[in-house]
């Protein structure tokens, strides 16, 4: 089940805090994840557990996440639906699964660990 959140959202430290400083998400995604006031949260939910996220502000693609990629792509392609995504500075992990999704990559080599990427938006 995918589900839009954010910090006021009831249950969102419930299913959110474990991520909030969590060693093994930044040494997975080499990335902090903050629960700042205006990110909302697209999370991907399995037996009441968060298994996928992206967070999202100003149109920005700030936080990715997932336990296994196959959530996170389901989860991509819902945000892509419902949000007009900008140009997005995110961690290179998922590289693949922007790819899949329809990012493009744009090549720069400023960044170490994390890549931008731009979605397309399809003709209407």
């Amino acid at each position: 089940m995918i589900k839009k959140i954010n910090n006021k959202t009831e249950k969102f430290y419930q299913y959110m805090g474990k991520f909030f400083g969590s060693r093994i998400v930044e040494k997975q995604t080499n990335d902090r994840i903050y629960d700042d006031d205006k990110k909302e949260w697209y999370v991907y939910i399995e037996n009441d557990s968060v298994i996928a996220f992206v967070s999202i502000q100003n149109k920005i693609i700030k936080n990715v996440y997932c336990y296994k990629e196959e959530y996170l792509e389901k989860l991509l392609s819902k945000v892509c639906e419902e949000e007009k995504i900008e140009n997005s500075i995110i961690t290179k992990q998922y590289i693949d699964v922007y790819k899949n999704c329809g990012f493009d990559i744009i090549d720069n080599e400023i960044y170490k660990n994390f890549i931008m990427v731009h979605k397309k938006r399809k003709k209407e």
